[in-house]
């Protein structure tokens, strides 16, 4: 499964040596308008396609976000059921960033 995190805690967690990884889901245009530095790009419906593209972040704290919270609910929900661990959904995506 995976655990929610609030925009505080992800800001306190990006200042640490053991910066978990960002992963932006929304469309290439909203990730241009605005978005976390350092996050990851990979649209929701493209996940399934590019799923190995997370491969060497498995075992990591990996942070999922997009607009509100719910598109990176759902990849938080595919990539646990393809075996992934240590899945962080940001609560309220950007509108509470």
């Amino acid at each position: 499964m995976y655990q929610t995190i609030s925009p505080d805690d992800l800001k306190a967690r990006l200042a640490t040596a053991t910066a978990p990884i960002l992963v932006d889901v929304r469309q290439p245009e909203e990730h241009a308008d605005e978005h976390i530095p350092g996050s990851i790009l990979i649209p929701l419906g493209e996940i399934p396609e590019r799923i190995d593209e997370l491969e060497p972040y498995r075992g990591q704290d990996i942070v999922l976000y997009c607009r509100s919270g719910n598109r990176s609910a759902q990849a938080c929900m595919y990539l646990a059921a393809n075996g992934f661990d240590n899945l962080f959904n940001l609560h309220g995506g950007m509108l509470t960033w």
